[in-house]
C-alpha cells in the first residue's frame, strides 16, 4: 500500500480517481486497472461496469454509491467527504468513475478536498463515453469530408441553472459535431435551441443508449423529428446525443451492434482457472461473458488420497500407459512432480493415452506426445478403451490419474480388457465459495440471457448456491434462460435437475459450445428484468 510521508497524527493513504471507461469493462486503461487491483476499497458507481469488481481483490471493500439522473444513493459532498475519510484511514481507494472522471465526472470537486485535507491521490483518464459510445454506434466524431472539430456539452442541467451560460447561436452555427451527455430528459429544449440558432431542423440526429453495453440501443432521426421519435420508443437515459452530419455515416460502419452474439449476456460457470478460453471466445463473437464460477479445482487435499497419490507417482517406471481424461489430471500430476523433484524421465517407459484435443494441447505444452487419441465423437472418457482396443496388450498396467469426482466406468472397461489399472486422486472438483458475487447478482436480477454448463459438477453447484440464496425452485429461476451444455454427461445431470436444456454441443469442447451457442435455438437474446 502506498502511504504519505509520516505525520504527527495521521498516516494517509492514496485515492485513486479512475475514469472506468464508458461501459465495456475492457475499455479501462491499463493504469487504471492497476490501481483497481490494489485497492482496499472500491468506490463505484452505476456507469462503471460492475464487471470491473471482479479484478479488485476478493477482500476489498465494494461501495457503490449510485448516481442516478433523478436521485443519488449519496450525495457527491458526501461522496467527496467519505474518499477523504477512508484515505485518512490509511486506505488504498479505487475511485471508479464512468468515462472520463474530468468530463463531466465532477472529479475536480473530490480532488479539491482530497487535497485540502492532505490526501495524496492520482487523476487516471479514462475513455470518455462522448467519443467511444458514438465509435461504437458507427459514428466517428470527427470526418475528413464532414467535420474536423467537435464540442463535448452538458445536457443534464436545467435551462435556468446551466443553459443561460452556453452561447446557443453560436454552438448552433458551429460547423462541428456537438455531442451533449446526460441529455435526453432536456432533448426538446436542446433542439429547439439549436433550430432557433440557426441549425438545419434536418440536421442527423442519433441517440445511444447504455453505449459499449449489451444493451446499446440507437435511435437516429433529425432535429425536427427526433423528440417525437424519443417519445415514441419510450427511449431513456443513459444515453449519449450526437448532432451533427457525421450521423449519416453509421449506416455504413456500424459494427459493434453487429457482431453474432450482440445483446446477449452469457453465464459462464465453470471454474476461474479454466473460464478463459470460454470467456474470451464470447466476447470476440461480441457477447459477454458473466463469470460466476461454482466449482474450483484445486490439489488433493484429504490425506489419504495424497498419499495414494504419492505412491502411484513413485511407481512411474512401471507403467506401460497413462491415461490422461482430463486437462487438469496434466497439470496437477505435473505439479506433483515438481513438488516432489521427480524427474519426467521416470515416464520414459509409458505410452500416452488423452480423452480428447484440450488435454493433448497440455500435454505438448511439457513436450509430452500424445499417442493415443480417440478419432471422433464426444471425446468421453467412456471412449477410450475402444482407442485403445488396437494398441494396449493384456498384461499391461495403465495409470489413470483423475479427478475426486471421475466415475468407475473407465477403469472398468480397461480391467475387463484384461489391463491392470493404478488410479490416483490428482486434484479435486469442489464448490467455490469465493467471488462471483457480481455475476450472481446479474443471474439473481434477471441480467442473463443464457446459462453454460461444462460439467456435471457445475450444474450440480449452481443448483445448490441458489438454493442457499433463498431460491426454493432454482429450476423455474434457470428455465426462464437459453441453456446450454457441453455434451451428453452434462446434459443428463441438467435434465435431471429439471432443466430444460436448449442445446448440447456435438463434443465436449469449448469449441463445439461455442458453436453451439450461435445456434438458431440460442441465439434468441431473452427479455431480462426491466425490459419489455
Amino acid at each position: 500500500m502506498e502511504k504519505a510521508s509520516q505525520g504527527k497524527e495521521t498516516q494517509a493513504g492514496k485515492v485513486f480517481l479512475i475514469g472506468a471507461g464508458p461501459g465495456d469493462p475492457k475499455l479501462i486503461t491499463v493504469k487504471g486497472l492497476e490501481a483497481l487491483k490494489r485497492a482496499d476499497v472500491v468506490v463505484y458507481d452505476r456507469l462503471a461496469s460492475p464487471r470491473l469488481l471482479q479484478y479488485a481483490r476478493p477482500e476489498a471493500e465494494k461501495i457503490f454509491v449510485g448516481k442516478l439522473p433523478d436521485k443519488h444513493m449519496m450525495k457527491q459532498e458526501d461522496i467527496n467527504r467519505l474518499l477523504v475519510d477512508l484515505g485518512l484511514q490509511g486506505k488504498l481507494v479505487a475511485r471508479l468513475k464512468g468515462g472520463d472522471p474530468s468530463v463531466f465526472g465532477r472529479v475536480g470537486e473530490e480532488a479539491e478536498l482530497l487535497a485540502e485535507c492532505g490526501v495524496p491521490f492520482e487523476i487516471v483518464p479514462g475513455i470518455t463515453s462522448s467519443i467511444a459510445v458514438p465509435a461504437y454506434a458507427g459514428i466517428p466524431v470527427t470526418h475528413r469530408d464532414f467535420t474536423s472539430s467537435f464540442s463535448i456539452v452538458t445536457g443534464h442541467e436545467y435551462p435556468n441553472k446551466t443553459y443561460n451560460k452556453i452561447n446557443w447561436p453560436n454552438l448552433a452555427q458551429a460547423s462541428g459535431t456537438l455531442i451533449f451527455l446526460m441529455g435526453v430528459a432536456n432533448l426538446e429544449n436542446i433542439c429547439h435551441e439549436l433550430i432557433t440558432g440557426g441549425k438545419s431542423p434536418q440536421t442527423p440526429v442519433a441517440l445511444i443508449r447504455w453505449g459499449t453495453w449489451m444493451e446499446q440501443e440507437t435511435l437516429t432521426g433529425t432535429l425536427e423529428t427526433i423528440v417525437e421519435q424519443v417519445k415514441k420508443a419510450e427511449f431513456r437515459s443513459p444515453a449519449v446525443i450526437i448532432v451533427g452530419e457525421v450521423v449519416r455515416l453509421r449506416e455504413k460502419i456500424a459494427w459493434f451492434e453487429k457482431r453474432p452474439m450482440f445483446g446477449r449476456r452469457v453465464l459462464v460457470t465453470r471454474s476461474r482457472s479454466q473460464s478463459s478460453d470460454l470467456t474470451d471466445a464470447i466476447e470476440r463473437l461480441g457477447g459477454e461473458a458473466v463469470e460466476l464460477p461454482v466449482i474450483r479445482i484445486q490439489p488433493t487435499s484429504e490425506p489419504a488420497a495424497s498419499a495414494a497419490f504419492n505412491e502411484a507417482l513413485d511407481r512411474l517406471p512401471e507403467y506401460d500407459w497413462i491415461v490422461f481424461t482430463s486437462a487438469n489430471g496434466v497439470e496437477h500430476m505435473l505439479q506433483r512432480m515438481r513438488e516432489r523433484k521427480l524427474d519426467i524421465r521416470r515416464m520414459a517407459r509409458a505410452k500416452i493415452a488423452a480423452v480428447g484435443p484440450k488435454t493433448e494441447d497440455t500435454l505438448a505444452k511439457y513436450g509430452l506426445i500424445t499417442e493415443v487419441l480417440p478419432s471422433q465423437g464426444e471425446f468421453r472418457a467412456e471412449q477410450l478403451p475402444e482407442a485403445l482396443a488396437d494398441f494396449v496388450k493384456p498384461g499391461e498396467t495403465v495409470f489413470l490419474p483423475r479427478g475426486n469426482l471421475a466415475d468407475t466406468e473407465l477403469p472398468k472397461r480397461l480391467r475387463e480388457m484384461g489391463l491392470k489399472t493404478v488410479e490416483a486422486v490428482a486434484y479435486e472438483n469442489v464448490p467455490e465459495t469465493c467471488g462471483g458475487e457480481e455475476g450472481l447478482e446479474m443471474l439473481l436480477e434477471g441480467g442473463v440471457d443464457t446459462v453454460t454448463f461444462t460439467s456435471s459438477s457445475t450444474v450440480v453447484n449452481l443448483i445448490e448456491l441458489l438454493k442457499r440464496q433463498g431460491i426454493e425452485e432454482p429450476a423455474v429461476l434457470l428455465n426462464r434462460l437459453n441453456i446450454a451444455c457441453i455434451g451428453p454427461v452434462t446434459a443428463k445431470a441438467a435434465e435431471d435437475a429439471g432443466l430444460r436444456i436448449t442445446a448440447v454441443s456435438e463434443r465436449a469442447t469449448i469449441s463445439s459450445l461455442v458453436d453451439t451457442l450461435l445456434l438458431p435455438e440460442m441465439t434468441v437474446r431473452l427479455p431480462r428484468k426491466g425490459e419489455k
